[in-house]
């Protein structure tokens, strides 16, 4: 890798900015001054820039806690996007939201700017389930659990077998689908004959929302949330 887009990748500085700390002599990798910015290093290297070691990640995994009225989008011309709520110490690494959320749904979301593992989040061959608690304006019945396991055939896709518990209070459910299709929680609840008036994502397969972290907040996830990630 070259040292430009090493440093770069740590966020001390732009590629344009470690032009000029090369020209100045700032920079070592493994105690030699580096003198061109297309000098190749890796992640074994010792790079230091004015004396302070850089440690280079390529990818970086946050969870957040989304708040309504804001789209899971990097851009858009008239809401605000869930990578506004990314602090500044992470701006460099670009992360993307894995899947989406409703403008008008709260809950767990996670953004990353690793391409394979979104792809293994959000496919619905892997069966990675989602987990929803969602406010209803008229109660479930037991039918509706058998329905919910049976899948749903909608007009673009069919929905996998899908989980309705239903609380001590008919009102408010726990779903659980593989697809995350658009408006698809909302969409299986008309389909018998409910409306969703609150929808908040609570988990991603075996991680769960972190419940200290308050709405618009976000965190690094820990290696063990990686890995229960992949566990089934």
């Amino acid at each position: 890798m070259r040292i430009d887009k090493y440093i770069s990748g740590c966020g001390y500085a732009s590629r344009k900015d470690v032009k000029k700390l090369i020209k100045q002599g700032l920079v070592f990798i493994d105690g030699e001054v580096c003198k061109k910015p297309e000098e190749q290093t890796d992640e074994d290297s010792i790079v230091e820039v004015d004396g302070e070691r850089l440690i280079y990640r390529e990818f970086v995994y946050l969870m957040l806690n989304k708040p309504q009225g804001c789209v899971s989008a990097v851009y858009d011309k008239k809401y605000p996007v869930v990578t506004e709520f990314v602090p500044e110490e992470y701006a460099h690494f670009e992360v993307y939201p894995v899947g989406r959320l409703d403008i008008d749904t709260e809950g767990l979301l996670i953004l990353t700017n690793d391409g394979q593992f979104a792809h293994e989040m959000t496919s619905p061959k892997k069966d990675v389930y989602k987990r929803y608690f969602a406010v209803l304006d008229k109660p479930m019945e037991e039918k509706d659990v058998e329905i919910f396991a049976g899948g749903m055939e909608f007009k673009e896709f069919t929905a996998k077998s899908a989980k309705l518990e239903i609380t001590e209070n008919p009102n408010e459910v726990y779903i659980e689908i593989a697809e995350g299709k658009f408006h698809q929680v909302k969409r299986m609840c008309e389909r018998v004959g409910k409306t969703v008036t609150y929808l908040k994502r609570v988990a991603i397969g075996n991680l769960k929302l972190d419940k200290s972290l308050e709405k618009g907040e976000v965190r690094e996830l820990t290696k063990d949330e990686l890995d229960m990630l992949y566990k089934k």
